[in-house]
């Protein structure tokens, strides 16, 4: 066996280095549809560096993937051989005849190729079609800061294994997703497809004529043909990319009054504790205005302009906002709590609040208001005055004649001093109860809360990841959970919603996938760890270690 191996080393150190003789290029499809990958392979018979070829003068006409490259070297019947390949991804940006100039090395150059790039329309969809990707917005005509839902759908009629979907590109605008994916089916020429639909909420800062960049959907599915003669089937990876939009932002209409407000819907609601029937001088009640708004995100809602008579003292809470997702729609909600104390009495007139906002629907201005009320206000009740045991109460006429009593609480300001001691004692004792429970307190949460026998380690994530280790890598992401989210969980589905990374959690639910699938595959966690360190590196730095808790946990 020893003499094997020597000898097949000194036979690999004898072949002779081999000079570049022939240099080909090729696509795998012509034509192709916008929005369609094909794929540019490039030959060398000798053994070349990868960076040997420059592929961004494509650029111009192309999204470039990174290319791959691979070598080879064979013996057979006593000859021996080299190759150099690469594989290069490219999307094109426009439909029409593109170019592919000629590539140059050491000498030799490739042929120029020519792609005929189709419009994409059904028409046009070939029944060989197995992945592509349909974007669509509702609205093509805005307003500043006027929110539109953008929606993506992947198409896919063969076996999709993984993947990963890139967000749309629209410069000085602001992109969230909304909601989750939803899988689904379409039939499309025929061909039964099956679909996961994205949505977006796109909302852009200035105006102008747009264009948004469509996403980049990049995954592996299995080789139909090679899962036709292997049992082991391979995959292969597949790049689509959507179609590009055109949208025109109009400027915030200079006369609008008040702050810029633009949403579908825009309401204002108040309530009251207690109900305000009468309201008692010096007595305060609680006032809160809720706004509420659709088609807007929870930063953009303003400020109200509460005006109050005078009689009445207010005492303003800090806002309170919130949104959420009612089907398929942003509803944003901003709180506005103020504590009300009246302090004269009579009837006071409370102004109305008026609010004004542009309606996306019927594409002009509205107000939305809370009217004007009437307020009652009782005025600070007598001073009960009590007569002592043993003394008669005189009418007015005859106060000259009654001699004073040393029994009146009037005559004797000790009864207060005795009163005031008194609450003052059991005040103190009071706290100083406080105190001992508090620190009894403290040291029993101090003994309580033990540290974890096994804490996080980031470094054990990015083994797991590199390993490609599911298992290890799930138990040390619930750790993260368990020790910096607060969150006691067992299973990845829940982390995925707590994360505030869309990618992150994308690839959590791609590792519970592999765990747990219907057909487990192999792990990759190379695109776990690098969506990790993104997602690390996005945090506040007083909270990389304490991840706040989300607005709604599950």
């Amino acid at each position: 066996m020893v003499k094997a191996a020597v000898f097949f080393a000194l036979l690999w150190t004898s072949l002779p280095v081999f000079a570049l003789s022939q240099l080909t290029a090729q696509l795998d499809k012509n034509p192709a549809l916008r929005g369609e990958s094909v794929t540019l392979q490039v030959t060398a018979d000798a053994r070349l560096p990868a960076d040997a070829i420059n592929f961004r003068v494509l650029e111009s006409d192309f999204t470039v993937m990174l290319p791959s490259v691979s070598t080879s070297s064979q013996v057979i019947n006593g000859q021996a051989s080299q190759s150099t390949r690469w594989n290069v991804v490219l999307l094109p940006k426009k439909s029409g005849r593109l170019s592919i100039p000629a590539f140059s090395v050491q000498g030799l150059t490739t042929e120029p190729l020519t792609l005929e790039v189709l419009d994409e329309s059904p028409a046009n969809r070939g029944h060989s079609q197995e992945l592509f990707l349909q974007a669509s917005i509702d609205q093509q005509q805005l307003y500043v800061q006027q929110l539109a839902y953008y929606q993506v759908t992947i198409y896919f009629n063969g076996d999709l294994q993984r993947g990963s979907l890139s967000e749309p590109q629209l410069d000085g605008a602001s992109i969230s997703q909304v909601g989750q994916d939803v899988e689904g089916t379409e039939l499309v020429n025929g061909i039964r497809y099956r679909t996961i639909t994205r949505r977006y909420a796109i909302t852009p800062q200035r105006s102008g004529n747009f264009s948004i960049g469509p996403p980049t959907f990049n995954g592996e599915m299995v080789d139909r043909d090679s899962a036709r003669y292997n049992y082991f089937a391979r995959t292969k990876t597949v790049v689509a990319q959507g179609q590009p939009l055109d949208i025109s932002v109009d400027a915030i209409p200079a006369n609008f009054p008040g702050s810029w407000l633009v949403a579908g819907l825009v309401t204002l609601t108040e309530e009251w504790t207690p109900e305000p029937t009468e309201l008692k001088q010096g007595e305060p009640v609680t006032r809160t205005i809720t706004l509420s708004a659709v088609d807007v995100a929870e930063n953009q809602l303003p400020e109200l302009n509460q005006q109050f008579p005078d009689g009445l003292r207010l005492y303003q809470e800090q806002p309170q906002s919130k949104s959420a997702e009612r089907n398929g729609r942003l509803v944003a909600q901003k709180i506005f709590t103020s504590a009300v104390v009246a302090n004269k009495a009579g009837e006071l007139e409370l102004p109305e609040v008026r609010l004004p906002w542009w309606n996306s629907q019927t594409n002009q201005l509205d107000y939305a208001t809370l009217p004007a009320r009437t307020l009652k206000v009782a005025g600070e009740p007598a001073a009960l005055v009590t007569t002592p045991a043993g003394v008669t109460a005189t009418a007015p006429g005859d106060m000259a004649a009654a001699p004073p009593s040393r029994n009146t609480a009037a005559a004797s300001p000790w009864a207060w001093n005795y009163l005031s001691s008194a609450l003052l004692a059991l005040w103190l004792c009071s706290t100083l109860l406080l105190v001992v429970l508090w620190q009894a307190t403290k040291h029993t949460k101090a003994a309580a809360v033990a540290p974890s026998r096994v804490r996080f380690n980031a470094s054990k994530l990015q083994q797991a990841c590199q390993q490609n280790d599911a298992q290890a890598a799930k138990a040390e992401l619930l750790r993260f959970a368990h020790q910096q989210l607060d969150q006691r969980l067992s299973a990845l589905t829940p982390l995925s919603r707590l994360i505030d990374d869309t990618a992150l959690s994308r690839e959590i639910m791609q590792l519970n996938q592999a765990l747990y699938g219907a057909a487990p595959s192999g792990w990759q966690g190379q695109t776990l760890w690098q969506c990790w360190q993104q997602y690390r590196k996005n945090q506040p730095a007083d909270t990389a270690d304490r991840t706040l808790k989300p607005l709604y946990p599950n």
